[in-house]
């Protein structure tokens, strides 16, 4: 795997040397003579932080130091397009089958902006970060989430709550459907 450093970005062989569990030695880049990626020795927040603030020295150390971009991070950006592109899909879908029932027309990229802006409750999982929460949380905030995306599909189409409840349920039904499959075949082909 190709290691950059953070600084000027030009390859390193190593980021570190680990003499033994929680002693390791940070490794200097050879043509900036800095240490190669400081951000290794710092929690996730402060990657985080910094991510935020458009630091070039973060954006470098995710991308080239942090994610495997062969394997497991390959599968996840797999899992979270096709999760994404079978809710839409379906969602899109079940418009198009119950508009009759909808008093009014609304554009894709209408649909597309409230599911957006309704599923601002996805923010609370940036608290995990920071704070150590259960994992049923993940389930509670998904559930917000949902419920927020029925809300905003109700309010956009003129609709009955129930049709909102109905979509979003089939949608999100969907992107599990489409998720598990795809951890299902990587788990044969692997």
């Amino acid at each position: 795997m190709e290691f950059r450093c953070v600084h000027c970005g030009s390859e390193v062989k190593t980021l570190f040397v680990q003499y033994s569990p929680g002693n390791i030695r940070l490794m200097k880049c050879d043509n900036c003579k800095a240490v190669a990626d400081e951000y290794i020795e710092c929690e996730i927040t402060i990657v985080l932080i910094d991510l935020i603030l458009h630091k070039r020295k973060a954006y470098r150390h995710v991308l080239y130091n942090v994610l495997n971009r062969n394997t497991v991070d390959a599968e996840m950006m797999m899992e979270v397009l096709l999760g994404n592109f079978a809710f839409f899909g379906v969602l899109l879908l079940m418009k198009r089958l119950f508009m009759k029932s909808f008093s009014q027309v609304t554009s894709n990229k209408d649909i597309f902006l409230a599911i957006l802006v309704s599923s601002y409750f996805k923010l609370f999982v940036m608290a995990m970060m920071v704070w150590e929460f259960p994992a049923s949380v993940l389930f509670i905030i998904d559930i917000f989430v949902l419920s927020s995306n029925a809300m905003a599909l109700t309010v956009l189409q003129q609709a009955t709550m129930t049709g909102g409840i109905g979509m979003c349920l089939g949608a999100h039904a969907a992107k599990v459907v489409a998720n598990h499959t795809l951890e299902f075949l990587l788990v044969r082909v692997l």
